[in-house]
């Protein structure tokens, strides 16, 4: 499917409750944004920002491993793509398409560890089947018998969103489709999805408000380029990373600020020492 959805066209149905530890939540019926873990207690978390930046969680992992010189060096290396006009300068729109790239490709990783999970039998495909029986540990006459009428709530929204994802109608989720069940939130497949009138009402006014800024009641790609997730990490890594302030980011400046925008085993030595610190004081 291509293009974005109007408001109009949004499909009526609620989130799929998420198991991995990667992503978004379900909270009352509303997504948990994928920053809602960005400062945890007040305090930074650094992996937030190193997985904006590369796209992988186990690729944020392998950084955390690597010496200094060495992080620094892959760095100026990503940070040549990033400057998409060959400027030798990221400018804030160039890091926003590179920020919602990688979160293209974490949802795709997320989605794929979760199928994993999820696909018993292995045959690259899952089920309805195979997906409540991992879920929600039922099996059989098990999902209509002795059930609550918030389990069976709970049910006929995944059921709602599994049929919207199965895109070719085979009755089965294969991988181009799966991250659309998993992930609703987040890609053009589905389907904004609301519990009640008041969740509708909510992220209607929002759409409005906040996405639709030319108010053709339609997501045009520079609209969606600005959505809040990526522009405030976008704000964030700037910030923290534009020594002369001029609003952009020189490639000597990503790479002098190598610790913010991927890590290495110097940055995760210290966070451990901080960690370590903060358990020493309770």
């Amino acid at each position: 499917m291509t293009g974005y959805h109007s408001l109009t066209g949004i499909v009526r149905c609620v989130p799929h409750i998420q198991k991995s530890g990667g992503k978004e939540f379900v909270d009352h019926g509303s997504y948990v944004p994928r920053d809602s873990g960005h400062y945890k207690g007040g305090k930074h978390d650094y992996d937030y920002d190193h997985e904006s930046v590369l796209g992988s969680h186990t690729v944020a992992e392998e950084y955390e491993h690597l010496p200094p010189e060495e992080a620094k060096k892959r760095l100026f290396s990503l940070a040549l793509k990033m400057d998409a006009n060959g400027d030798k300068y990221v400018d804030k729109k160039e890091l926003i398409d590179w920020v919602l790239k990688s979160f293209k490709s974490l949802t795709e990783e997320e989605a794929m560890d979760e199928m994993e999970d999820e696909d018993k039998n292995d045959d690259g495909k899952v089920t309805w089947e195979e997906h409540v029986s991992e879920t929600y540990g039922m099996y059989g006459d098990d999902l209509v018998v002795n059930q609550t009428p918030e389990d069976m709530e709970m049910l006929e929204n995944d059921r709602e969103l599994f049929k919207a994802a199965d895109v070719n109608g085979n009755g089965v989720l294969e991988k181009s489709e799966y991250s659309g069940f998993s992930h609703p939130e987040e890609l053009n497949i589905c389907i904004r999805c609301f519990t009640t009138t008041e969740h509708f009402a909510i992220e209607k006014d929002r759409f409005i408000n906040d996405l639709d800024l030319n108010g053709d009641h339609k997501l045009s790609r520079e609209e969606v380029l600005i959505c809040n997730t990526a522009k405030n990490e976008v704000a964030h890594l700037i910030k923290s990373s534009d020594t002369d302030e001029d609003g952009k980011l020189s490639i000597q400046e990503i790479v002098d600020h190598y610790d913010i925008f991927v890590g290495s085993e110097a940055t995760d030595f210290g966070e451990q020492l901080q960690h370590q610190k903060y358990k020493d004081e309770l």
